[in-house]
């Protein structure tokens, strides 16, 4: 058998027999493919022993060897692997046979400490169980599995488990914080949950040495390819990551397709897939499932991802399904060095906290602009179905019982290289059934979310929409089937918000009300406002003119 992989010249091509919806464009970018040769070694060539006890990290290592000097293929063949740290290198196609497992140890010490980077910036962590550095034509394809075994590393919150299962956790070890409601694996993982920015490389903690005494906390992303050019990730399923699942960082041509991603709904920090500034790639027909976001969308974090200056750009995701995640796709919050020409086509969110999850704040800096999506239908939405948010703070995007969940007090501030921007978004043909809000917008007062068009939707919810500080905002052929009427659309500090045939809950108790002395230019069009028992409320300071009814 010949491994090849020759991929389509270009994804413009791929879609050009589907006319674009209005607003639409296509993409037009190529994804170079990989290649390899028939050449192929196996793990068994190399003293590999499948037994789940024989450690096979030396196996891997020089099979890899071997077949990078004849661009070939690693075969692992059916069994349990057990290994250590897998590093990959150019022209090899790590293929993984049916009913092949390979689990990585959960003896730390095979993880030595490397300087990387995590959620964004400059930092120390354990070596990733996966990893490849600027590395060309490089694939790992097949059937098989990989296990991270990842409960020896993560941390548990007590409100994600059963009294039970909590139970059965503390009495396996660990250690517990304060307020017995945090589980660490090792009281060194405790002592670093308390530090500041634990790990980050900072002046007088600048080499590995010097954190050796909280190794245990300093989790590894699983796959963790950096600077790497045409890469391949096929029908493999990954799962138990310590930390994120698959992280390509700065690279290019990258084809991700038919990929499982698990991990268990309470696992901290266990995106799925993370694209951190990338150029170019495919994402298609993949399946995740996992504890944190879904498909998520990065660029580096406040100062230093600014100065790599590298967005996230060109990529395709179409036909992938998200189960339990805390966002479908994502963008952010680590987005500051931007993101742009993104398109989703075609996807399934399946009780996600958060369907469309676009988040910031202030201090990230970035732009991101030109997102084009195109059918996503979503179904038991835990929070809200579509959501701009730069007030994005690091937790849960649904609150644990007992959470309050107050919004931020809303106060301008200087613009400054630090104020993010979101601009530019289209987004068509999307079918919710089941949120907590259908829309949620909420831009910042010095810089408002810019330039949104929603049309062809259907989202059922308890709300319907709040649109704070935004500008430029489209609604057309959307139906907000919210069950909470009062009102069906909330406008604060808005600007040429333009709403045409929306369709609403018949009886609904008010149709829209606006606030805040900012807004204007919001236009109602083609809708039977007769339909709600009032159509407008306008809160103090807004006056009738800011508001223009246009009645069938």
């Amino acid at each position: 058998m010949t491994y090849q992989f020759p991929f389509l010249l270009s994804v413009a091509a791929v879609l050009a027999g589907a006319a674009p919806a209005t607003g639409q464009v296509r993409p037009t970018f190529t994804v170079k493919s990989t290649q390899f040769s028939a050449d192929t070694v196996s793990l068994l060539n190399y003293g590999g022993k499948a037994d789940g006890q024989t450690l096979n990290t030396k196996a891997f290592q020089q099979a890899i060897a071997a077949a990078s000097q004849k661009k070939g293929v690693v075969l692992v063949p059916a069994g349990l692997w057990l290994t250590g740290p897998i590093e990959l290198k150019d022209n090899v196609n790590l293929h993984l046979a049916k009913g092949a497992l390979v689990q990585f140890t959960t003896d730390k010490s095979q993880y030595p400490l490397i300087k990387t980077n995590w959620e964004g910036v400059d930092a120390v962590r354990n070596q990733s169980p996966i990893s490849g550095m600027d590395l060309t034509n490089v694939a790992i394809t097949g059937p098989g599995v990989f296990d991270g075994n990842g409960d020896a590393w993560r941390p548990v919150k007590k409100d994600k488990l059963t009294a039970g299962q909590w139970k059965k956790l503390v009495a396996s070890g660990g250690a517990l914080n304060e307020k017995k409601d945090y589980w660490y694996p090792s009281e060194q993982a405790l002592k670093a949950s308390t530090m500041p920015e634990p790990g980050v490389i900072k002046p007088g903690k600048t080499t590995t040495a010097d954190f050796a005494d909280i190794k245990d906390f300093l989790r590894a992303n699983m796959l963790s390819l950096q600077r790497c050019k045409q890469v391949l990730l096929e029908d493999f399923t990954i799962q138990n990551s310590p930390a994120w699942t698959i992280h390509p960082l700065l690279c290019e041509d990258v084809t991700i397709r038919r990929v499982t991603a698990k991990n268990p709904w309470y696992g901290q920090n266990t995106d799925a897939l993370d694209l951190e500034s990338c150029r170019n790639g495919l994402v298609e027909d993949c399946t995740f499932d996992v504890g944190d976001d879904g498909i998520c969308i990065k660029s580096g974090k406040n100062e230093q991802g600014r100065k790599r200056g590298v967005p996230t750009e060109n990529f395709v995701f179409r036909n992938c399904k998200v189960y339990h995640a805390h966002g479908g796709f994502v963008i952010g919050s680590e987005m500051s060095g931007g993101a742009r020409n993104l398109f989703v086509y075609n996807c399934s969110f399946i009780g996600t906290d958060v369907g469309l999850r676009f988040k910031t704040t202030r201090g990230r800096g970035g732009v991101v602009e030109k997102i084009y999506v195109d059918g996503v239908a979503m179904t038991d939405i835990a929070g809200q179905a579509i959501l701009f948010d730069m007030y994005y703070a690091a937790k849960d995007p649904v609150p644990a019982n007992g959470e309050a969940e107050a919004l931020p007090e809303i106060k301008a501030e200087p613009l400054n290289e630090g104020t993010p921007q979101f601009r530019d978004f289209t987004i068509n043909n999307v079918v919710c059934k089941g949120a907590e809000t259908g829309i949620l917008i909420r831009g910042l007062p010095e810089m408002s979310i810019k330039n949104i068009l929603i049309q062809n939707t259907v989202l059922e919810s308890e709300k319907g929409m709040v649109c704070q500080e935004a500008e430029g905002v489209t609604l057309k052929n959307v139906a907000l089937l919210s069950k909470d009427t009062k009102p069906v659309m909330e406008i604060q500090n808005s600007r040429n918000v333009l709403v045409d045939n929306l369709q609403y809950a018949n009886s609904a108790d008010l149709l829209v009300r606006l606030s805040g002395d900012r807004t204007k230019g919001i236009r109602l069009t083609n809708t039977d406002t007769k339909a709600a028992k009032k159509d407008v409320e306008l809160g103090q300071k807004v006056s009738k003119k800011v508001i223009t009814v246009s009645k069938r």
